[in-house]
């Protein structure tokens, strides 16, 4: 897992949370979302925004970090004249997800629902994905 400096750190989470800010979602799902530990509490968001704090480097944060990077990236390219769009799109329900919403997918599954909504919305990292499981696949075939 790469390390940030504790600056880097400081602008990534304050990229992030304009990123949720911007979904209007509500602080406890931006909390959820993150997976940030219990202890941690709404009204301490404001501190990350204004970069007073930054977020821990776990590989999970990190990881939950990485997809919702590439899912509001991935909006931006989808909607780029509309973040009305991308609002929207976060909470309709969709029939790849059995009619939930991709936020409620994010929510309820974590970081596997992060990795589920990326997929869905950025078709790069989707065909990235396969290949590395068919390339997977593969090797074990060879192996076994």
């Amino acid at each position: 897992m790469q390390q940030f400096s504790p600056e880097e750190m400081g602008a990534l989470t304050r990229a992030v949370v304009h990123h949720l800010d911007e979904w209007k979602i509500s602080a406890e799902d931006m909390l959820a979302v993150l997976g940030l530990p219990e202890d941690v509490r709404p009204r301490h968001l404001q501190q990350y925004r204004q970069g007073m704090k930054a977020f821990p480097q776990t590989e999970d944060i990190m990881h939950r970090i990485d997809h919702l990077v590439g899912i509001a990236d991935a909006l931006r390219t989808t909607f780029p004249f509309s973040s009305q769009m991308r609002v929207m799109w976060l909470q309709k329900p969709h029939r790849r997800f059995q009619q939930r919403s991709p936020l409620a997918v994010m929510l309820d599954e974590g970081t596997d629902g992060l990795m589920k909504v990326r997929i869905e919305v950025d078709c790069a990292y989707g065909y990235a994905i396969n290949d590395a499981l068919n390339a997977s696949q593969q090797k074990a075939a060879q192996l076994g």
